[in-house]
């Protein structure tokens, strides 16, 4: 098993885990974007650099980089800092000021690594890019291309998981969009997986956007009662009421995912004819 040194703490790890992995072992939490652990690496988003002090190049992506013995990366030296700072800037040059009005504020990626790595303003003297926004993508999500970051994760998760290959990148540079191929629809029963890997607010959910901000919700830890997978979910509601489902990761049972059907019924659970009483051998016992 490698033994490796993240900011001077050692720690051991699995064969094949990557330097994002080795350091939450080590407590150290490195900002990231296009990665998930659950999808193929794409290393497009440049978040991770780090600097490899010993084993290897240096900088270098530590999603990309896997655990060997040996191996040294230091993420909190003032060289990494400014790699952080100039990917912010880089990801926000053609970002709309959307955050006051964004259905993802709150629970926004973006939001909070410009809050631990940006804050460094923004030089753009140009105007910047525009793209459509408002998209009905389908029935159930919305897509603000002008908001998207290119991290690849939906594309990623439509060829790795659903095995649709419906939503592509497309254009190059600063012009990149996501979007459908012409004439396909997105019609597979997990497009709300999409709207939760989206570090931005660039896929909404149509049946969420607006309900609630994020920051009022308390989450309790559950299990869909959908059909008999049982996958393990969050439950997000305020005041005893229930506003939406979420999967949460169990990667023996559902991974980071759920689908569609189960994620829809947490309408059940405010319906008034929802049965709150047990009769019990002539007595009614309240278990609500």
């Amino acid at each position: 098993m490698p033994v490796v040194k993240v900011d001077g703490i050692e720690v051991t790890v699995e064969n094949g885990v990557n330097m994002i992995q080795a350091a939450a072992l080590a407590g150290v939490d490195i900002p990231h974007f296009c990665y998930h652990q659950d999808l193929s690496i794409a290393g497009n988003c440049r978040m991770c650099l780090v600097d490899v002090e010993a084993g290897g190049r240096g900088p270098d992506i530590a999603c990309n980089m896997q655990a060997r013995d040996g191996l040294e990366i230091r993420t909190d030296s003032d060289n990494v800092s400014k790699m952080r700072e100039s990917v912010m800037e880089f990801l926000l040059k053609n970002h709309p000021l959307d955050c006051p009005v964004c259905d993802q504020s709150g629970e926004c990626t973006l939001q909070d690594h410009y809050s631990d790595h940006g804050n460094n303003g923004s030089r753009l003297a140009d105007i910047k890019n525009h793209a459509p926004k408002r998209q009905t993508l389908s029935e159930k999500i919305i897509l603000d291309a002008e908001r998207c970051i290119a991290c690849s994760r939906c594309v990623r998760f439509g060829d790795e998981i659903t095995n649709t290959g419906d939503l592509r990148l497309f254009e190059r540079t600063d012009h990149t969009e996501i979007g459908l191929f012409p004439g396909e629809a997105l019609d597979h029963g997990y497009q709300g997986n999409l709207i939760d890997i989206c570090p931005v607010g660039a896929l909404t959910s149509r049946e969420f956007r607006f309900q609630k901000r994020v920051w009022y919700l308390r989450e309790t830890p559950s299990i869909c009662t959908g059909c008999a997978t049982g996958c393990n979910i969050v439950v997000e509601h305020q005041s005893g009421e229930v506003f939406r489902f979420k999967p949460r990761r169990n990667p023996t049972v559902n991974s980071s995912w759920m689908c569609d059907e189960g994620r829809e019924t947490w309408n059940r659970s405010n319906d008034a004819s929802r049965i709150l009483m047990a009769k019990v051998e002539g007595s009614r016992t309240d278990f609500a």
